[in-house]
């Protein structure tokens, strides 16, 4: 739908969790729809979610999918808001009925990083005294660095970023160093708090991870037709071979899952792995899913339409997009994680999950 044929409402209201990544995150998202649509007014609507108020537990035993969503989605389903921006990893691969992902922005770096003490010398987890204390709230980046590093200890560690780094460099606390997403770091402006960035073959990424969803009605036509503007088409093909690679295995945050991938010229490569909670038991494995180009139309787009495709993009709605590349990033993640599950990848987390709800 072109710019020019979408009506602007009075104000739009943009729901957001109330931590200054987020809201950083918003009004980022807010900022590259006024380029196209100036004359659109936001509202952003804070709200708190049961990840942000349930400190005292591990992330990975809470026992709820949706910790950083849930709220944000009640308020979107009874028209509070209009659309909700989000970290897509903390989006689960299956959304509440009614709800879609019309807009996948650009990703940041999806690494993650190394933040040391700032009182330290050290510059690396290699340069880290014999038992030195990491924070993670990530089972996935402790089991794969246990491996690597069996002589530091990894511990828990939970608040928003600002938080974190506070625990992190008060004197008398307990850690040496954490270990959390680039893309966070850097959208707050901390990128010079980086000691070390810890590629694929060493950390393997959280599912989704750098990459920024907003989450609307599917039913919102005007809404979706906007939000349309904003798919970085890369991220978009990327992140559906990673969340049909998680929903799968059905994975979550209370078992270890990493990828990388990679959008080619001609397809899609992604390379996963699952992996038990102390790391020493994993699988890995890789999938090229080449793009096939008879099953696009010709002329131009369609507007957008409530999503009613045959293939299940993890909730991505990119109609825009030609069909056979989402087809293939569909692909990519099942066919991978169909393979790791004939290797047995169910049963290490299974047995991940059950070690996860009783340590």
């Amino acid at each position: 739908m072109p710019a020019d044929t979408i009506s602007a409402k009075v104000t739009m209201k943009v729901g957001s969790r109330k931590s200054q990544l987020a809201l950083v995150q918003t009004r980022y998202v807010i900022s590259e729809i006024k380029k196209i649509f100036p004359e659109h007014q936001f509202e952003v609507v804070e709200m708190s979610t049961l990840g942000d108020n349930v400190l005292d537990k591990a992330l990975s035993k809470i026992g709820e999918k949706s910790l950083f969503t849930k709220e944000l989605e009640v308020a979107l389903e009874k028209g509070d808001v209009d659309f909700v921006v989000h970290s897509m990893k903390d989006l689960p691969t299956t959304l509440p009925p009614g709800m879609v992902i019309g807009a996948v922005l650009e990703r940041e770096d999806p690494r993650d990083a190394v933040i040391i003490k700032s009182s330290s010398t050290s510059k690396c987890l290699d340069d880290l005294p014999n038992g030195s204390v990491i924070g993670t709230s990530s089972l996935r980046r402790a089991a794969q660095l246990k491996v690597a590093y069996p002589n530091l200890e990894f511990q828990d560690v939970r608040g928003n970023l600002n938080t974190r780094i506070r625990k992190l460099d008060d004197p008398t606390g307990p850690y040496s160093a954490l270990i959390l997403a680039v893309a966070g770091v850097a959208r707050l402006g901390w990128s010079d708090r980086i000691s070390q960035y810890l590629e694929g073959d060493l950390c393997m990424h959280a599912v989704g991870q750098g990459a920024l969803a907003v989450e609307c009605r599917d039913e919102d036509m005007e809404t979706l037709a906007m939000l349309a503007n904003l798919h970085h088409r890369d991220t978009v093909l990327a992140t559906i071979a990673e969340r049909s690679f998680m929903k799968t295995l059905e994975g979550g945050c209370s078992v270890p899952v990493g990828v990388n991938t990679k959008v080619l010229d001609n397809g899609v490569s992604l390379h996963g792995g699952v992996w038990s909670i102390d790391g020493q038991t994993s699988l890995k494995a890789k999938k090229i899913v080449n793009f096939v180009n008879d099953d696009d139309l010709d002329g131009e787009p369609s507007p957008p339409k409530r999503c009613k495709s045959k293939v299940n993009f993890a909730a991505v709605f990119a109609e825009l997009l030609p069909h056979s590349e989402l087809i293939a990033a569909e692909k990519c993640g099942r066919y991978l994680a169909t393979e790791l599950i004939g290797r047995g990848a169910d049963k290490i987390l299974k047995e991940a999950k059950e070690a996860n709800e009783v340590k």
